[in-house]
């Protein structure tokens, strides 16, 4: 049977599958183990397919995608007012596929595995960033407690630590603890120096940011005012702050262009 959509409501074990016909007749209603998912959609011809943009999504759309099928991610936002009655499986599947037939509905790109891998780096380099602040903020508040009270900040941490480790005031088990919580700070601290490095240099190898890059060192005006007034002591950084602005920049030219059917205008250069 030729399908017109199958949607998929994806979850860890079952997928909940629900297709239409070219008459826009809903003629697909079934579940299907995760193993075999890969088997049925195999001994299909093209079709779209369509998936709530969450966990997996984007695994499945490569996959199901080197199949032949043409791959839609719609955001979870956007299926969710099409979900009729109580919410469960089947009726998340049917609001997938409701959603999807709406002419204007928008879709999410599908990711590379290489584009999820610098995801996950970049997220965990926020949690580490995070369990930072959490640790440097539960040892103030414990210091405070034995009323050592200092200012704010990671560079605040071994001073605060040398003050707690000579107060002979405070009880050597807290004192303990203590050096434990900073032995934490500093593992962190040079978790997240060693994945800042790794994302600097993921940055550097991204053919766009480095045509960015290039563009903000030596082209547009507004590329070098705005790579001078971030940092002027930080060369490189300025430049890479530039470069994101100037991206952002041409996205908001090229959305206009395309919005309203124009052709580019080229600003005039005003004289220095």
């Amino acid at each position: 049977m030729k399908f017109k959509r199958i949607a998929i409501d994806t979850s860890k074990h079952v997928f909940t599958l629900h297709g239409f016909d070219e008459q826009k007749r809903p003629v697909l209603r079934c579940e299907l183990k995760r193993g075999q998912v890969h088997a049925f959609f195999s001994k299909l011809p093209r079709t779209e397919v369509v998936l709530e943009a969450c966990g997996g999504s984007h695994h499945w759309a490569r996959v199901l995608g080197a199949r032949g099928h043409h791959i839609r991610l719609i955001p979870p936002q956007y299926v969710k007012p099409f979900v009729k009655r109580s919410k469960n499986d089947r009726n998340d599947a049917e609001a997938i596929s409701e959603a999807a037939s709406r002419p204007s509905m928008r879709s999410v790109m599908v990711k590379t595995a290489d584009q999820q891998a610098q995801g996950i780096i970049l997220k965990h380099f926020e949690m580490l960033v995070s369990q930072r602040t959490q640790a440097i903020n539960a040892l103030r508040g414990h210091a405070m407690e034995f009323g050592v009270v200092v200012a704010k900040g990671a560079a605040k941490v071994a001073p605060l630590l040398a003050v707690m480790a000579a107060d002979t005031a405070i009880p050597v088990v807290a004192r303990g603890m203590f050096e434990q919580m900073g032995a934490h700070i500093e593992a962190l601290e040079s978790r997240i120096a060693a994945l800042d490095a790794e994302l600097a240099a993921l940055h550097k190898a991204n053919p766009v940011s480095r045509a960015l890059a290039e563009i903000a060192d030596i082209g547009t005006p507004i590329a070098a005012t705005m790579a001078l007034t971030v940092d002027p002591e930080n060369v490189v950084s300025g430049r890479h702050f530039a470069a994101v602005a100037l991206a952002n920049r041409m996205a908001r030219i090229i959305w206009a262009m395309m919005a309203r059917g124009e052709a580019y205008r080229r600003q005039p250069v005003t004289a220095a």
